[in-house]
């Protein structure tokens, strides 16, 4: 029956619909995310699930070409008035980086060796691009019996990160709302009103939609000619696309997109988790742990002492450094999910996410889509 692509497409959103439900009844204490990956793990273990039940459903297909159309409708949250304010962010994202690096190069290096230390730093620090680059070096070196230590690093620190930037997040919600403030400068203006084009053919959600594509295709190509991640073009189109009122803000939404998008993204996200054997988990546990420890340990503290430089709350900025962890949509969805257990209404839902999201989206392309790369490309180069 699991071999019919709507089923297993269903029991995949299963999980996701599941995650979801546990966010709301915990009040986002269990991220969605953290949920549906853990489920798909269980669950392929056991055998209740089928080793290929990702290729069965072709959702996750369709998920892995609406990243840059996704990562377009990022930057149409991001005003230019806004963006230029975000350096704390930046700073803090760095700082977080720079003590899971320090860390993880002194103590696993002298606990194991220099080549384990390197094989996790650039995971640990965020993004998919810097688990390949670590793995194919690993690999052109013939130490293929340590590609199990990046790959399962970069499972599991989303699930760890996930509900720390959450209860950080939380805490941070609760004083922010308890304060009854507005909506400052360095967030997106709650008020600003969705929809509004320069151009009235962008009332069309069809049209609108082509548009996004366009620029999310335009970012993949520049991306392979340039050799820079084509992330960083679809987030620039998405921002020049919003300030020169090309696209409305939030331009997936104003589609009415964004959800099944997101939901087929996360499609793919779950699938990080395949592959992985309980015998791998159990046979590099001990130095993935210290890894994993020590990483998580050094970013909560660059994170904690750069906030407390820039002025900023450390349960704000803390979550930003955290962003190597988790990176996107992770980063969104936790905005989502700790705006809407910690408010009573709409117009403070709205406050409180645009009061997070900015941050966190900064601070996950800081850290996953470029600090990552290069951090990973120097250390693994030093191997």
């Amino acid at each position: 029956m699991l071999q019919e692509p709507i089923v297993a497409t269903v029991m995949l959103f299963a999980l996701i619909a599941l995650g979801e439900l546990i966010s709301v009844y915990t009040r986002a204490r269990v991220p969605m995310l953290m949920t549906a990956m853990l489920g798909f793990l269980i669950l392929t273990w056991t055998g209740i699930f089928p080793e290929n039940i990702l290729e069965l459903s072709t959702l996750p297909a369709l998920g892995a070409i609406l990243i840059g159309p996704l990562i377009v409708h990022m930057g149409t949250l991001m005003r230019f008035s806004i963006l230029k304010k975000q350096w704390r962010a930046v700073i803090i994202a760095l700082s977080g980086l720079a003590g899971a690096l320090t860390l993880v190069l002194v103590i696993v290096t002298l606990v194991f060796d220099f080549t384990t230390a390197a094989s996790g730093v650039g995971p640990i620090s965020g993004g998919v691009v810097a688990l390949l680059i670590t793995n194919e070096t690993l690999t052109n070196l013939g130490l293929t019996s340590l590609v199990v230590v990046p790959v399962l690093v970069q499972a599991f620190q989303g699930v760890i990160g996930m509900p720390l930037a959450t209860a950080f997040m939380k805490r941070y919600g609760k004083a922010f709302m308890a304060e009854n403030r507005t909506v400052e400068d360095d967030s997106i203006g709650f008020e600003e009103e969705r929809g509004i084009s320069r151009f009235s053919l962008m009332k069309n959600n069809t049209i609108k939609l082509f548009v996004i594509f366009v620029l999310g295709m335009l970012g993949v190509i520049l991306g392979d000619i340039t050799g820079i991640h084509y992330t960083l073009f679809c987030l620039l189109f998405g921002i020049l696309a919003l300030n020169l009122n090309l696209l409305p803000k939030s331009a997936l939404e104003s589609a009415n997109s964004f959800s099944f998008m997101m939901v087929a993204l996360i499609f793919v996200i779950i699938g990080t988790m395949g592959g992985i054997t309980p015998q791998d988990v159990v046979s590099n546990i001990p130095a993935v742990a210290l890894i994993l420890a020590l990483g998580i340990f050094g970013i909560i503290t660059g994170g904690f002492i750069a906030s407390k430089l820039v002025g900023w709350h450390p349960y704000k900025g803390v979550p930003v450094a955290l962003t190597a962890l988790i990176g996107f949509p992770g980063d969104y969805l936790i905005c989502e999910e700790v705006a809407r257990s910690e408010t009573n209404n709409l117009e403070d839902q709205n406050r409180l996410f645009q009061e997070l999201v900015t941050p966190m989206l900064i601070g996950g392309f800081v850290t996953v889509t470029v600090a990552s790369v290069f951090i990973a490309s120097f250390v693994m180069s030093m191997i």
